[in-house]
């Protein structure tokens, strides 16, 4: 239960970031919540081929960011 929430938390903050950095709006609603939760997952993925780990809530963060600002980069070349 705590992971899911811990999950939830962190997809919220790094979707608000990314999108904060990538479009240069800061919006809080659903969408952000989506899109960092995706972008988590998609940044594990990637620092795991890499052979990177992130510890502890600052690296998932900051792995989800990086993972966010990635899938909103493809959301943006694929449009």
């Amino acid at each position: 239960m705590f992971g899911i929430i811990r999950m939830i938390i962190v997809g919220l903050l790094a979707g608000y970031v990314g999108n904060y950095l990538m479009s240069g709006k800061a919006d809080l609603n659903i969408n952000c919540l989506l899109v960092g939760i995706v972008g988590s997952v998609l940044g594990h993925f990637v620092f795991g081929l890499i052979g990177l780990a992130a510890y502890g809530i600052i690296g998932e963060l900051i792995v989800a960011v990086c993972g966010t600002c990635l899938f909103l980069y493809l959301v943006k070349k694929f449009r």
